[in-house]
């Protein structure tokens, strides 16, 4: 019993090493199993977005017909705020939906700027977030300036009738401001040969200027206008309104949609990359771990055919066998036809015999 218990105890503290082994062999198979399903996702997210993308830049082209129309009015007319007016207005357009770069974060951080440089200048500044990422990035940090939260941006293209209800949303809110701006993403095609490093991205941050109708009505150059009167003006501003959001939108949507698409396909390589690496890990752990486990098992053989007594032999091919047989199933057969041969073989002078 004696020589049994030392013969259990040479064979299975190795087997401690072999549990832990395998323990990281399964952490690698689940991760490279888990980075293999999330490339199935980038990958056809950026099939959704290409697919989003060129339908977005199709409705773009007509759409920037109400962007530069509704500003034409200010522009030739030079209408400008007066310096005493101290309420601004500022409008974001974002969307609801993520997983497209620095899209949301880049009208965040310019909308700050905007609200620190009119705070610092002794402004009154309200916001409207157009899009709940923008909600996000900005509740903490200038909660108090926020004025209207839209929700529900992004999900579907977005059509005349969503920015008519922004515009109405925001007359609705009694807010006056004397002057305001609308900052979005601007897209712009990015060429493949070009030299510049900003057009790697392939949308520039923004801005649109607004007026209340009483700064346009107490502009200068409006006298010349001698058959426009208050109704007329007031019809005025809020179809420009509502033209400058909807414009604001399309522009928006065709940059998320471009920056997601880039942002799956850059994910999707750095996913084939990791896939290659948790492989190769994978393959030098198991090799390792067979080669130990068959070390070990070849050498707790050669200490115990070593002995003299021949009965000791067959506690030690069971032991040996068993501890095979958790590793691998070639161990097992290597044990069954080698080990056997070598207990019936063993010389009594209690040497190896040149076996090992």
């Amino acid at each position: 019993m004696n020589m049994l218990a030392r013969a259990g105890a040479a064979v299975f503290f190795p087997s401690c090493g072999q549990v832990r082994s395998m323990a990281t062999l399964k952490d690698i198979t689940i991760r490279l199993k888990s980075v293999k399903n999330i490339q199935k996702i980038t990958k056809s997210m950026k099939m959704v977005a290409a697919a989003k993308y060129s339908r977005a830049e199709r409705a773009l082209k007509p759409a920037r017909v109400y962007g530069t129309g509704a500003l034409s009015l200010y522009e030739k007319a030079d209408i400008k705020a007066p310096e005493d007016k101290n309420k601004h207005l500022i409008i974001g357009v974002s969307s609801d939906r993520g997983l497209c770069g620095a899209i949301h974060s880049s009208v965040a951080k310019t909308m700050k700027n905007e609200i620190a440089k009119l705070t610092g200048a002794g402004k009154e500044v309200m916001v409207v977030n157009v899009g709940d990422k923008l909600r996000g990035l900005l509740y903490r940090t200038h909660g108090k300036h926020i004025l209207i939260n839209c929700k529900e941006v992004g999900r579907k293209p977005p059509t005349f009738t969503d920015a008519s209800i922004i515009a109405t949303e925001l007359l609705d809110s009694g807010y006056e401001f004397d002057q305001g701006s609308v900052i979005y993403n601007r897209f712009r095609h990015v060429t493949p040969n070009a030299i510049y490093l900003e057009s790697v991205i392939s949308y520039r941050t923004d801005e649109k200027p607004l007026f209340s109708m009483e700064t346009v009505a107490n502009s200068e150059n409006m006298g010349v206008y001698d058959d426009i009167d208050a109704d007329v003006l007031r019809n005025y501003q809020e179809f420009t309104l509502v033209n400058i959001i909807y414009y604001s939108l399309k522009e928006s949507t065709t940059s998320e949609q471009s920056a997601r698409m880039t942002a799956m396909d850059s994910a999707s390589k750095n996913a084939s990359e990791m896939i290659d690496k948790l492989t190769l890990t994978f393959n030098r752990t198991r090799q390792a771990v067979i080669t130990k486990e068959l070390i070990e098992i070849i050498s707790g053989a050669a200490a115990l055919l070593g002995s003299k007594n021949g009965a000791y032999c067959g506690s030690a091919h069971l032991l040996i066998r068993l501890n095979a047989t958790k590793t691998n199933t070639n161990l097992r057969r290597f044990v069954d036809l080698n080990l056997s041969k070598r207990c019936q073989a063993a010389p009594a002078d209690g040497t190896d015999g040149g076996w090992f």
